[in-house]
């Protein structure tokens, strides 16, 4: 990290959020000139670097991730990641919600996330405790419709009457699909093949 790695950073991260480095600094609650480019050295000529805290709640008035600051010390100034659509359970299960592969066409909300490359995904929040202790109410999962899945990878099924799960694929053949429970207290599910409408892979999950 340089001097002016991290000034630039903290401009950009200003401009993100449609202010300038005063108001960014007037927003997390510090003096208007802490970010002033009058302030980056000092009389000596010195380079002058930001403290820990100041950074600290700028982040926080900008509601940024430290991740996302990194990518912008980094000088990737869409941030860390990339906005995909995130969708409830709930509203998984409306009728017309998904296209022929299994991914959302309604979805209005979006959520950041690094590292996904450009595969074809989307983030579902998890809702009853089916998955517990390993998935719980509120957690995140990207999910990516049309990937290969194999007997014990995690998964997210909806069925033809619009019912959404995140289960483990258990026995699978051309008749019969297993769905598996984490929690102990659900029991394994078996379903015919002619009741599933898609399947989709767990690739990560936030907790």
């Amino acid at each position: 990290m340089q001097h002016g790695q991290i000034w630039r950073a903290i401009d950009a991260l200003a401009q993100r959020k449609g202010m300038t480095a005063s108001g960014l600094a007037r927003a997390a609650g510090l003096d208007p000139t802490t970010f002033n480019k009058s302030k980056r050295q000092g009389p000596d000529g010195k380079p002058r670097w930001p403290s820990t805290e100041s950074v600290a709640r700028a982040l926080a008035a900008a509601e940024t991730s430290f991740d996302e600051f990194a990518a912008l010390l980094a000088g990737r100034p869409g941030g860390a990641g990339r906005a995909i659509p995130i969708v409830g359970m709930a509203r998984a299960g409306a009728d017309g919600f998904f296209d022929e592969a299994g991914f959302p066409v309604g979805a209005e909300e979006t959520v950041r996330f690094p590292g996904l490359g450009d595969d074809r995904v989307y983030a579902l929040e998890i809702a009853g405790d089916s998955m517990e202790p390993v998935f719980r109410a509120g957690d995140v999962v990207i999910v990516q419709p049309g990937a290969p899945v194999r007997r014990g990878d995690r998964i997210v099924v909806r069925t033809i009457a619009g019912e959404v799960m995140a289960k483990v694929l258990g026995r699978r053949n051309e008749q019969t699909i297993e769905l598996i429970s984490l929690n102990p207290s659900h029991g394994p599910r078996e379903l015919s093949s002619s009741e599933i409408d898609w399947i989709a892979r767990i690739l990560w999950a936030s907790q």
